[in-house]
């Protein structure tokens, strides 16, 4: 049973709350980077569902640990073939949760991911799109390459279109990559929105109690649109839905840390 999120916690008792769910991330990380390393000579399907046991624990520990759970919507605009998934970035929250909830996707980020111990070298076995994010016209092409190929293979590819978590209330000129893939490769785009940000807040150590709120959009088919047309249509349908779920009234944001033309997540 989900937690409201009027319920009431005393301060000591969430951050207490939010160290267990860290500490179980953290030992979960350590155990599980390496079982992940293991399966290097394995297809990708199968590294991909064993990286899957991991972001499935920590969504049940937060959940457990915080009480933050999560309700879903339009579960029936899930296509049965390949898409552009292009999300609302608010929260760590929605990197785990799409990861362990969707069929396996390319995740594209930037390529200093790949270095960190253990969990990078773990990323780079799921195969995601790392993008060089210092060069904008570099990274638009590396997405554009690396993202047809993963899709003509049956993976879906996954792009934050704000390029780095936003918080709540705030909004940022959404990049044209994802919808460039889009109207390049042929493939729909599945636009998704949620409020993790208001219980999962970026760069705070604790987790809030309450239920998050996610929704699939309806397929944006991409054939007979530019790109710049399929960007409008997606931010248009994750900016209204977000201010329809939210309890945070959106505001446009000056925030200059992510480049507007990539949109490539941190």
């Amino acid at each position: 049973m989900s937690v409201p999120a009027s319920t009431q916690y005393f301060r000591g008792e969430l951050v207490v709350r939010s160290l267990l769910f860290y500490l179980g991330m953290a030992i979960s990380t350590m155990m599980w980077g390496p079982v992940v390393l293991l399966t290097f000579p394995f297809p990708l399907r199968f590294r991909y569902q064993v990286s899957q046991v991991w972001s499935r624990f920590n969504i049940w520990w937060l959940k457990k640990t915080c009480q933050t759970d999560c309700c879903l919507s339009g579960l029936e605009y899930l296509p049965s073939t390949p898409a552009i998934v292009m999300a609302k970035h608010q929260s760590t929250w929605e990197t785990l949760f799409l990861h362990q909830f969707l069929p396996p996707m390319a995740i594209v980020l930037k390529r200093e991911l790949l270095w960190v111990p253990f969990f990078g070298w773990a990323l780079a076995l799921i195969s995601p799109i790392s993008i060089d994010r210092n060069t904008s016209r570099l990274a638009i092409k590396q997405l554009l390459q690396q993202g047809q190929d993963h899709l003509d293979k049956g993976q879906w590819v996954l792009v934050f279109p704000e390029g780095t978590r936003i918080d709540p209330g705030m909004k940022k000129q959404y990049g044209i990559g994802g919808a460039m893939l889009a109207a390049h490769s042929g493939y729909p785009i599945l636009p998704i929105a949620h409020n993790a940000g208001e219980y999962w807040p970026r760069r705070t150590f604790v987790k809030q109690p309450g239920t998050i709120q996610l929704v699939f959009g309806e397929l944006i088919e991409s054939t007979g649109y530019t790109a710049r047309e399929l960007n409008i249509l997606t931010e248009g349908w994750i900016e209204d839905t977000v201010t329809r779920i939210s309890r945070i009234p959106v505001k446009e944001s000056s925030n200059p840390e992510t480049k507007p033309d990539s949109g490539i997540a941190d």
